[in-house]
């Protein structure tokens, strides 16, 4: 259900290393929310540090503010998310993703957790 190729962080972001890297949200996170019909995202070339928020995604239920797992440059984000904000449902690590980074620390995805340990945290909220 996670894939073991990115990132995790605690308040539920994904990051997919690489140039640049690429961010979403967790299938957690989004299951959590429910049907999402709005996301906020920054602009492209937006200087953004480790934990700060960069958006948020409205659901039927609530609004959840976003944060970058690591700093970066925005390079791009999902322009199809302004019209179909349900991709992060049904395709959360894929057609659902939210931003692309270049990263200015790329250092600080060690700090971040594989999937077992986010598969562990998560288990604990439970």
């Amino acid at each position: 259900m996670y894939p073991d190729d990115l990132r995790y962080s605690k308040t539920h972001e994904w990051i997919r290393p690489g140039d640049p890297a690429t961010v979403g949200i967790t299938h957690y996170a989004q299951d959590e929310l429910g049907d999402l019909v709005y996301v906020e995202l920054p602009d492209v070339g937006r200087a953004l540090g480790a934990g700060e928020r960069f958006g948020s995604v409205e659901s039927v239920k609530t609004v959840s503010d976003l944060y970058a797992p690591a700093s970066g440059e925005v390079a791009e984000v999902n322009t199809a998310l302004a019209d179909h904000p349900e991709l992060i449902n049904s395709s959360p690590y894929g057609e659902g993703w939210m931003l692309k980074l270049h990263l200015t620390a790329p250092s600080e995805l060690d700090t971040l957790m594989d999937v077992q340990a986010y598969e562990q945290s998560i288990a604990q909220e439970h």
